[in-house]
């Protein structure tokens, strides 16, 4: 993971992540999103970016901080 975070990751980018990393997403209302990983029993809330594709940085932390514990103890 990048220190400091990636200011230019698209949801795009994040949707191939967590698909890599055995996460299901589950569709909410309107932009809300969980990705679920079921052997680790974690899951990640986020809302998809709008208007543009970018997530904010300080969602970059949150998810980076969110498998940083999941995956590392």
């Amino acid at each position: 993971m990048e220190v400091p975070p990636k200011k230019n990751l698209t949801w795009n980018d994040l949707l191939a992540l967590m698909s890599a990393l055995d996460f299901e997403q589950l569709e909410g209302d309107g932009s809300r999103v969980k990705f679920y990983h079921k052997a680790k029993d974690i899951v990640v809330n986020l809302h998809k970016p709008h208007p543009d594709n970018l997530l904010k940085t300080y969602l970059v932390k949150q998810i980076q901080e969110k498998l940083k514990e999941a995956f590392n103890g």
